[in-house]
């Protein structure tokens, strides 16, 4: 049965995750309904990336079968049916064996954080009003390349085989008066970058040094990381696949 690709972005805030569960709406229930309001069949569908409660996305994948013959022409339908928050922006035929999740060769996710009270950022930034030392902050981001297993910044009760990860990006940036944390892997662990995020802030406030900070990643124990930031500051900004399972246009 063919298989199709489908790329969406949206804001997370009302969603209780990005897979379907019982405790809440998700954004995969949101497009399951909307495929089957407007096609009158059942789908299927499997995520790329599991994001929790209140995180948002600019990118992320679903993947199902389907003997429809579907293309970017039926975007305009589902964004009709859809909810303002969520977008579906490409719809793409792909090998019958192509999967979103597992032949992702990297996410990239951005954590947003804003030292003085905006209404326009409450829902998408972390309202952190401390004084930072940035240079502080870069160190950090720094030390995190030269690591390889993120044990201590995994939460408990994951269903994982090993918490190893390949970071390729790892910086803290400056735009429009707010602080970005911008990562880069080729898989993520459950709590991560909010466990990353608020380890660091304590380095660049002072409270933690950053031989204190190589001290919690070398313990791989989750119990010495700060888990502390909230969700609504994460984003997922990209999924990337090799050319050879989904092209770029």
């Amino acid at each position: 049965m063919p298989r199709y690709f489908l790329e969406l972005s949206y804001k997370g805030t009302a969603y209780s995750g990005f897979q379907i569960q019982d405790t809440g709406n998700t954004i995969q229930s949101e497009i399951t309904k909307a495929l089957q309001t407007i096609f009158r069949q059942p789908f299927e569908l499997t995520g790329s990336s599991r994001t929790d409660a209140g995180v948002h996305a600019k990118q992320n994948y679903f993947h199902f079968d389907t003997n429809l013959e579907l293309s970017n022409k039926n975007c305009y339908a589902l964004n009709a049916v859809l909810p303002k928050d969520i977008a579906v922006h490409r719809i793409a035929l792909v090998a019958d064996d192509a999967h979103s999740r597992f032949q992702a060769i990297s996410r990239s996710y951005r954590y947003s954080i804003h030292a003085i009270k905006d209404p326009f950022l409450t829902e998408t930034a972390w309202l952190y009003p401390f004084p930072l030392q940035k240079d502080t902050l870069d160190q950090a981001a720094a030390i995190l390349m030269e690591y390889t297993d993120f044990t201590s910044f995994s939460k408990r009760n994951t269903q994982v085989n090993n918490f190893n990860c390949q970071l390729s990006r790892s910086e803290w940036i400056e735009k429009d008066g707010i602080l970005v944390y911008e990562v880069t892997a080729n898989r993520f662990l459950r709590g991560m970058i909010r466990g990353l995020v608020a380890t660091m802030l304590k380095t660049g406030r002072g409270t933690l040094t950053l031989q204190g900070f190589r001290n919690i990643l070398e313990a791989l124990d989750c119990s010495k990381a700060d888990f502390s930031a909230p969700a609504h500051g994460l984003c997922l900004m990209q999924v990337n696949y090799p050319s050879n399972i989904l092209p770029l246009s």
